[in-house]
């Protein structure tokens, strides 16, 4: 496998659409694997329809372990040609203002990964020389290989920036897009609108393929790639398990790591998808898990389906293991608030989510546990990511109470401290996202804590 990194200066320069397009063209010839930096969901959605393979997250915040991030990258390669990553914000943007604290940067140095810098032209020409050569000079350990110029105005405006950054950094200039309104992609509060959901998704991806082969020197790229033929061990010896888990899949709830259905399926796990929109009632299984993803563009729907909100509600009573990240937090609270309009939900957890104008939360964070839980013991800690546009609130006078307490650190100062995350009976809910992956030990004792339930008397 060859492998490349497309990063860009900022968000919004571009990075995303150039990525798309060289999977698409690579993807006419070549077997393609694809990945992104940090904890994104909507990125590998688009990743995975165009290339067949799922999409895999990289983040060294996650999985902090080198040879996990190692074994991530290469696990099931063999027949692939092109391992080509999308990086997370701008080339140097991380947690703070360490450019080596979980960046696209940093990555690049730990996996040896040649990087491609997207940069936006709009506005500018000559200027695109010194804001190449900044980010070369910057951390001459990054090996930044080419450039593709985006938002081109035409071409005699891309051959005035190629040709400053010619005289004045030497840096092979690859080609560039054209400005073309017609093939962006919509955006909500997490980032881009999921795939699934955009109007002539697959055209806008093609026009963008016609494009990147029209203006950019595809065999250039390919050229500049890495060879990487390693075999890494698993660092994670699952164990093997019998369970049957009901994972919920459709447009309300849809964000989960590849490589995490990946490891349950490796313990021997079969994972049986259901719909808490459209399936009246729920599959025969041993455990529910629900991603996150977006229940209040859908929670009229998800209201009205009353006898999969039962069949969830009786699920937890018989005291069989649910667990949940985020959207699925809000589903199996009382209600869900969007706007003026109040709808119900599951009721296991005697709480009530409400949609807030601006995000709440947002970013890396340790999660300690201040009782035994699905995730951890008491006192120990894990990582996650949270990111969400909504409050959970518990009910009055309620004895539910939160079992993680969570830390922000930026800079090895605390930011910020909150609390979150509860368990009733089985039924375990945070707005967390975590990676099976972080250590060795996580995900055997939460398939072991499942097991426990389901042959509890």
């Amino acid at each position: 496998m060859k492998k490349l990194l497309i990063a860009g200066t900022t968000s919004g320069s571009g990075k995303t659409t150039i990525t798309l397009g060289l999977l698409k063209a690579l993807s006419e010839a070549h077997q393609v694997q694809a990945y992104k930096i940090g904890p994104d969901y909507v990125d590998t959605k688009f990743h995975t329809r165009i290339t067949g393979r799922p999409s895999r997250n990289i983040d060294s915040f996650l999985t902090p372990d080198d040879p996990t991030l190692n074994y991530l990258f290469t696990e099931n390669t063999q027949d692939v040609d092109f391992g080509i990553v999308e990086g997370v914000m701008g080339l140097y943007d991380g947690l703070g203002s360490d450019k080596d604290a979980f960046s696209t940067s940093s990555i690049a140095k730990k996996m040896s990964l040649p990087v491609i810098l997207v940069i936006d032209a709009h506005g500018i020409s000559t200027s695109a020389a010194a804001l190449v050569k900044g980010y070369l000079d910057f951390d001459p350990k990054v090996n930044i290989c080419g450039v593709i110029v985006n938002n081109v105005m035409g071409a005699s405006h891309y051959e005035l920036v190629k040709a400053a950054i010619d005289r004045y950094v030497k840096i092979p200039v690859l080609g560039y897009l054209p400005h073309n309104a017609a093939v962006s992609l919509p955006s909500r509060q997490l980032g881009l609108v999921p795939d699934d959901e955009v109007m002539q998704v697959d055209q806008k991806i093609s026009e963008v393929a016609e494009e990147m082969k029209a203006h950019v020197d595809i065999s250039l790229i390919e050229h500049l790639a890495r060879d990487d033929q390693r075999v890494i061990e698993s660092p994670v010896a699952p164990k093997t398990s019998s369970l049957t888990v009901g994972i919920a899949k459709d447009d309300a709830f849809n964000f989960y790591y590849a490589d995490n259905l990946s490891l349950l399926k490796q313990s021997g796990i079969r994972l049986v998808p259901f719909s808490p929109i459209k399936d009246a009632h729920l599959p025969d299984v041993d455990v529910l898990y629900f991603g996150g993803g977006y229940p209040e563009e859908f929670a009229e729907q998800l209201s009205k389906n009353q006898s999969m909100l039962k069949d969830v509600r009786q699920f937890s009573l018989a005291g069989k293991p649910i667990y949940a990240e985020c959207g699925g937090l809000m589903y199996l609270g009382q209600h869900l608030k969007v706007g003026e309009e109040n709808y119900e939900m599951v009721g296991v957890l005697d709480g009530d989510s409400e949609m807030t104008s601006r995000l709440k939360r947002f970013g890396y964070c340790y999660a300690k546990s201040l009782k035994t839980n699905q995730l951890a013991a008491v006192n120990e800690t894990v990582v996650g990511h949270e990111f969400h546009h909504s409050v959970f609130t518990v009910n009055d006078g309620d004895q539910l109470k939160p079992v993680l307490k969570m830390t922000k650190v930026r800079d090895q100062q605390v930011v910020s401290e909150w609390t979150g995350g509860f368990q009733v009976r089985n039924t375990f809910a945070s707005y967390l996202h975590i990676h099976f992956y972080q250590n060795k030990t996580l995900f055997n004792r939460l398939v072991t804590q499942w097991e426990a339930a389901i042959h509890a008397d």
